[in-house]
């Protein structure tokens, strides 16, 4: 299963903020920032430290999407 942060992005573009503002926002590392840029597996206590500095739920930044027909 994969994942997909693209909801993040708008909500980023939608308050005009940058990556940057949510590095320093929620306390996480470039290459935590890195990992959601490239729709990669990152930790609950990222997805954790996002939510609370956009004030939001963690579906409203991520989704997870089947690799296959299969999976679900």
């Amino acid at each position: 299963m994969a994942v997909s942060y693209k909801k993040l992005w708008h909500i980023l573009l939608d308050r005009n903020k940058k990556k940057k503002d949510l590095e320093k926002a929620a306390g996480i590392t470039h290459y935590q920032m890195y990992k959601l840029a490239n729709d990669k597996v990152i930790t609950t206590d990222t997805i954790g430290a996002i939510c609370v500095a956009l004030n939001v739920k963690f579906d409203d930044i991520m989704e997870f999407i089947p690799n296959n027909r299969h999976e679900r």
